[in-house]
């Protein structure tokens, strides 16, 4: 793993959250992106080397809007970025850690990504993301 790549937070409201991080963070989101596999809609704010991610639900029974309903707003998920998603899967399997998929799936921000069940990692929602190699 070779850093923390984003920082996922749940919000019930993608504009409202957006105008408290604008300010939180003195600067605008470089992305909105809807991620229909998810249910979710994004907005990324680059802080430094690493990102946060504001999540809001698009459906009432999409993983975000269970966490919130569960958790309340917060953070949902630490995302880390790696090089070979295949291989950091295929070790953190065989290291004995539960993986919510089976392969790679398209996420947000052109990134292939596989989540890591909160029981494997003391109770926190990991993410794998991948740089999709384009042209």
């Amino acid at each position: 793993m070779n850093k923390i790549e984003h920082i996922g937070i749940a919000v019930k409201d993608l504009n409202s959250a957006s105008g408290v991080y604008e300010t939180l963070l003195n600067l605008k989101s470089y992305k909105k992106e809807c991620v229909e596999s998810e249910n979710v809609n994004t907005e990324f704010f680059l802080v430094g080397d690493s990102k946060i991610e504001l999540l809001e639900a698009t459906s009432p029974d999409s993983a975000i809007s269970k966490f919130i309903e569960k958790h309340g707003e917060g953070i949902h998920h630490i995302a880390f970025d790696v090089d070979d998603i295949l291989a950091e899967m295929e070790r953190l399997r065989n290291e004995g850690f539960i993986l919510l998929n089976d392969k790679p799936k398209l996420g947000a921000d052109n990134k292939l990504v596989c989540f890591i069940h909160p029981k494997s990692a003391n109770g926190v929602l990991i993410e794998l993301c991948q740089n999709i190699q384009t042209g």
